[in-house]
């Protein structure tokens, strides 16, 4: 199932009592990629998604899923799967019962239960009862409830918590693959690495702002992590040379620099044109978790200092 819609928020906001959570957040999350929903702990990315999913009134603003608001949608599961918190489950109930149940409220066929518990690996304990399930194995049947209805559009928070690698590994095809079927995903998590792999586009907040609203490439590009590594022996005159207004060139040792604002054709253009020699040209890209740290450096809620002793126990180790 898809839907060209997506996901619209228009100018989110959210109080409670004097403390605004989220402020005039809009976004659109489109169908046929997967959007990474990113920002660090007290961002207010948990509050923006349950007014999505009309778990909370916003103070201002609406959202729609799908073209219409959440509580609009009749038969909700078989339009939105969410995954929010993965053991809001009875511990009673055995996997396969608590998906009968949810499919029973919806009209949808037994069989479709038993397909999600095929999908998200759960066949050999859809028997057990929830209480005895680990992190991982809530987790994957917290997916299965989501993927139930077979919806068009995914929102998911930290899907990846308490997986192991190859968890992780299904998680990421997985998500990969509903997007391409031309579903809408929304994904928030805190492994970088992750994000990096797994999402095409990005919307970041910080203390409840929109801080960013663009593709993992472009992000990643464009942020001032990014530099160009110049080997040369007139290091400083072609330092001086490329400075400017946007331009930040810093020696990074013995006739190296590190230059940022700018590419690596433009440094060469630049030494070409100088009959400046050059013994190593190389554009250094950022990781997206040294992106994402560099822009909300400022919007952390709780800012740790340097680990006393670090150096010491580097030493020791070494």
């Amino acid at each position: 199932m898809t839907s060209p819609h997506g996901i619209e928020a228009v100018e989110l906001t959210k109080r409670y009592g004097a403390k605004t959570v989220v402020t005039d957040l809009t976004f659109t999350v489109r169908p046929g990629s997967v959007t990474g929903f990113l920002g660090p702990n007290g961002a207010g990315k948990s509050t923006t998604m349950r007014m999505l999913l009309g778990l909370d009134a916003p103070t201002h603003g609406h959202s729609t899923i799908g073209g219409r608001p959440y509580t609009a949608h009749s038969a909700p599961l078989t339009e939105v799967g969410a995954l929010l918190e993965a053991r809001s489950i009875h511990p009673g109930r055995t996997a396969r019962n608590h998906l009968l149940a949810l499919a029973h409220t919806h009209g949808i066929p037994a069989a479709r239960a038993d397909e999600v518990i095929g999908l998200t690996g759960l066949t050999d304990v859809a028997g057990q009862r929830v209480k005895g399930f680990s992190l991982g194995m809530g987790q994957r049947l917290g997916i299965a409830a989501a993927l139930l209805g077979d919806p068009a559009t995914l929102i998911l928070d930290e899907p990846v918590n308490g997986l192991d690698p190859e968890g992780v590994l299904w998680i990421r095809n997985l998500l990969k693959s509903l997007a391409a079927e031309g579903r809408t995903v929304l994904v928030s998590s805190h492994l970088m690495s992750e994000m990096a792999l797994t999402a095409d586009h990005l919307v970041i907040i910080g203390r409840g702002r929109l801080l960013a609203d663009t593709t993992v490439e472009a992000f990643v590009r464009d942020s001032g992590a990014s530099a160009v590594k110049v080997v040369s022996p007139e290091a400083a005159s072609l330092a001086a040379l490329l400075a400017g207004p946007v331009t930040d060139v810093e020696a990074a040792g013995p006739g190296e620099l590190l230059v940022r604002g700018t590419d690596s054709g433009t440094v060469g253009r630049t030494a070409a044109a100088h009959g400046i020699a050059l013994y190593e040209l190389t554009p250094v890209t950022a990781s997206l978790e040294q992106a994402f740290m560099d822009l909300t450096h400022d919007a952390v809620e709780y800012q740790a200092g340097p680990v006393a002793g670090a150096d010491s126990l580097e030493g020791a180790a070494a």
